[in-house]
């Protein structure tokens, strides 16, 4: 693979570390094309059912965007980024596969909305998070204003913003934008072990179930319900609704096709 991401498969699960230590894994424009090209081969890999990311070394999970890129950029440019930037972490949280982010240290700035738009966030307690953008005279670029209001609502995110302030990640617990706190030395251990668990999970059922949640925060509540059961119906053609039925009155474990 590149030298900027590092992947990595345990059974039905795809582990991605970004690879720029030297750096603390700052996520810069050759790195995005990457992850591009990347989230376009897990998402057709019907051998993927789960993937976890994180960062190279024990400091960082992606301290930030890579500054040095940025210094020289006109406003066009910089809206041409942005948007391009936007467009691979929304390709990422679209997958229809669910993702852990496995925080692992700093997850700042371009690292804390690549944390966000991953499914689920398990951080070490020497993490940290935020959006400190404003300390540059400049404001998160993807996706991150969006994103962080709509997970921990929009006062704290507006306190973060606005002071550019990090927080721990007990806070981050307390917040809602991470669901766990392990040790250091337990991160890797329990992200995989929730992978493995979510790859045992019916996988259309799983796709069904992002696709309702992410389209039904953007509806009314009585569309969001609507729509819930149009998925609903899908989730009923599949092999694996029979299956899963079927396991439970027979109090075996399912099997699950993706079929």
């Amino acid at each position: 693979m590149s030298s900027n991401l590092v992947v990595g498969y345990v059974g039905a699960i795809a582990t991605v570390t970004i690879n720029r230590p030297h750096v603390m894994n700052a996520i810069d424009v050759n790195t995005l094309k990457e992850l591009e090209k990347l989230v376009e081969q897990l998402t057709d890999d019907d051998n993927v059912r789960v993937v976890v990311l994180t960062g190279a070394g024990h400091k960082a999970f992606v301290a930030g965007a890579d500054i040095s890129e940025l210094q020289s950029l006109s406003p066009d440019q910089a809206e041409e980024q942005s948007r391009f930037g936007q467009s691979v972490y929304l390709a990422l949280e679209q997958m229809g596969k669910p993702i852990v982010a496995s925080i692992n240290g700093y997850a700042l700035g371009a690292g804390c909305e690549l944390a966000m738009s991953c499914t689920l966030r398990i951080a070490s307690e020497n993490a940290y998070i935020g959006l400190p953008e404003i300390t540059l005279g400049a404001l998160p670029g993807y996706g991150g204003t969006q994103r962080l209001a709509r997970l921990v609502g929009r006062g704290r995110a507006l306190e973060m913003m606005l002071t550019g302030r990090a927080i721990a990640a007990e806070e981050a617990l307390r917040v809602g934008l991470v669901s766990q706190v392990v040790s250091a030395d337990d991160l890797r251990t329990t992200s995989l072990a929730i992978a493995e668990q979510l790859s045992k999970q019916a996988p259309v059922a799983m796709n069904l179930i992002l696709t309702a949640v992410a389209e039904g925060l953007d509806m009314t509540m009585l569309d969001g319900c609507s729509r819930e059961s149009e998925l609903f119906a899908k989730a009923a053609q599949t092999n694996d609704w029979n299956e899963g039925i079927g396991a439970f009155l027979e109090k075996r474990p399912p099997i699950f096709t993706g079929s």
